[in-house]
């Protein structure tokens, strides 16, 4: 198993996130895309939202872009990509051994 798994699985509200900066994004437009692509399931508060990308970005699985709005920016760096494909691969394990088994 790669290295990189020794981080474990990552939350939902990460992935998500994640998911979402795949192109620069602003915190608001950031939740409000996680909750369209959950149809309404998974609703971030700021707190939640802020926390967590603070630890993304010392992690270096994100980076503020520089924006002449007023609205910071963000966007996922190719530590953060990698990371990501991993978690994708992770969960597609889960879910071929849950179908294996029903």
């Amino acid at each position: 198993m790669p290295e990189s798994f020794d981080r474990g699985a990552l939350t939902e509200a990460v992935y998500y996130i994640l998911l979402s900066l795949q192109q620069p994004m602003h915190g608001y437009a950031i939740m409000q895309n996680i909750e369209k692509l959950t149809a309404g399931r998974v609703i971030l508060g700021a707190g939640t939202l802020y926390g967590a990308i603070n630890a993304l970005l010392s992690k270096q699985w994100i980076a503020a872009v520089a924006t002449f709005n007023i609205k910071k920016e963000y966007i996922i760096t190719e530590m953060g990509r990698r990371v990501f494909r991993e978690e994708i691969e992770r969960l597609k394990e889960l879910l071929r051994n849950g179908e294996r088994t029903v």
